[in-house]
């Protein structure tokens, strides 16, 4: 391919080339890729090794059948035996209850702001009031349910307490994604729809809605897999419990988190120092399953809309 080249003005002026990169900054180009080059390899490393050593210790009791149907019922940290069928149950179960408050709750709020308050005062206060519950940690809105329901409300520990504090967790992610996906709706569909004769609301509810549905899917599904893995709820506001119990409304019910936790100070030598890699590899694979399929959710959409 030709160089494309520039004479200066003035005598004896050596041509400048515009495709061809002078030697400094040749030299200042692969510094910086190799600076990247190398964060990216140090950031890497602990991720890396910390999912090493997760899968190596805890694979095995993943590939028994027991792990998945047995709880920790009659098992000491010295006896073999035992799975995590239990904790899987009562994380999976807070997680739903989670959502299903949170999700219509982050929906709602974004169709608000994005399609009747957008540019108001009232969109303002809910959008600062929003990037502060991002920014909580998991204790604080573990202590501020403990304050309303159990201190001041008297209901007692329970599953539902630890789904309403993750549920201040969740609902930022929610929200925020949701609006953003909602603005990424063309103007042109709202106009051609409002042109038919077709109420607002019901243009929101098909035409504006489908048409972002990936993106709030995807939404969802990460500010999901974010709250499974919060201890400081479960350990503040529920106890932990080695037997089956599907009663959200129950003072103890196992999780996973609350498992491993519980396990924390087993010997390495004794059988339930497997038993906790075990539970931390499972949370992570329920984790990446989240992630995976707010990615196939928001790929498939992204096919239907070609």
């Amino acid at each position: 391919m030709a160089t494309s080249t520039a004479v200066t003005p003035g005598t004896g002026d050596a041509p400048v080339s515009f495709s061809k990169p002078s030697g400094s900054r040749t030299l200042k180009n692969g510094i910086a890729t190799v600076y990247v080059g190398l964060a990216t390899v140090l950031a890497l490393i602990p991720l890396v090794w910390v999912l090493w050593t997760v899968i190596s210790k805890g694979y095995k009791l993943l590939l028994t059948s027991s792990w998945w149907l047995e709880s920790q019922r009659g098992i000491t940290p010295r006896r073999e035996g035992g799975g995590a069928y239990h904790a899987i149950v009562g994380t999976l179960e807070i997680g739903l209850i989670c959502a299903v408050i949170a999700v219509p709750l982050g929906v709602l709020g974004a169709i608000f702001l994005v399609e009747y308050a957008r540019g108001t005062k009232a969109a303002r206060v809910v959008s600062f009031t929003v990037d502060i519950l991002s920014g909580i940690p998991s204790i604080v809105a573990a202590l501020f349910i403990y304050a309303l329901v159990i201190t001041i409300l008297g209901l007692g520990r329970s599953g539902i307490a630890v789904s309403l504090a993750l549920v201040l967790l969740m609902l930022p992610v929610v929200l925020r994604s949701t609006e953003e996906m909602l603005k990424l709706v063309p103007d042109s569909l709202r106009e051609a729809s409002y042109a038919l004769g077709v109420p607002k609301w019901k243009t929101i509810l098909q035409v504006v809605i489908p048409t972002a549905f990936g993106g709030i899917s995807t939404g969802v599904m990460l500010g999901l897999a974010r709250v499974m893995g919060e201890t400081a709820p479960l350990l503040i506001l529920v106890s932990y419990a080695v037997g089956i119990n599907f009663s959200p409304t129950s003072a103890t019910m196992a999780s996973l988190p609350t498992m491993i936790n519980s396990s924390r100070d087993i010997a390495p030598s004794l059988p339930g120092y497997d038993r906790t890699w075990a539970a931390a590899l499972t949370l992570i694979l329920i984790v990446m399953l989240l992630n995976l399929l707010a990615r196939g959710i928001s790929r498939a959409t992204k096919l239907k809309e070609k």
